[in-house]
């Protein structure tokens, strides 16, 4: 029977690029120039640090718009409190999502379900595979999860036939 998976799989290198550009740049500008400003990626955790809160502003808008360049969706970012550390130094941890949580994953099965196609939908650990007995219905599921659901930057992939 044909199936895909639906997902929540951001490209984790282009992430990485991202991240390594927005550091270069920010070594470059002179008004972070003498300041601690950094950025750093480690474990799927984007961590900026700066003076105050203007500076870790201006590093998420940097790291938005090098996300943006490498097609990379910014809707992956899960964007963390303030933190203050030692001093007058200030942190903010971004988490990039990977996987569909078990409530989204239950809301994608729903919508399935409530349309009355001829589709079936199951929970697969960190993705929702959608099986059918035509191509067609597939993609008619596919352009309705892409239409209701666009809070999650949701991929489609596995597509068998």
């Amino acid at each position: 029977m044909p199936s895909f998976d639906t997902v929540c799989e951001p490209n984790l290198v282009e992430v990485k690029n991202a991240v390594e550009n927005t550091a270069k740049e920010i070594a470059t500008r002179f008004d972070f120039k003498g300041t601690p400003a950094a950025i750093e990626l480690k474990d799927k955790e984007i961590t900026l640090i700066g003076n105050a809160d203007f500076q870790l502003t201006q590093i998420d808008d940097i790291l938005r718009n090098k996300l943006t360049k490498r097609s990379v969706d910014v809707r992956y970012l899960d964007v963390g409190d303030v933190q203050k550390t030692g001093g007058d130094k200030v942190k903010q941890v971004i988490k990039v999502k990977n996987g569909i949580e078990t409530e989204q994953a239950k809301k994608i099965t729903r919508l399935i379900k409530d349309s009355k196609m001829k589709v079936q939908a199951a929970i697969q650990g960190d993705a929702v595979r959608i099986t059918g007995a035509k191509r067609d219905d597939l993609q008619a599921a596919m352009a309705l999860i892409k239409k209701d659901l666009t809070e999650m930057p949701l991929t489609f992939n596995n597509f068998r036939d």
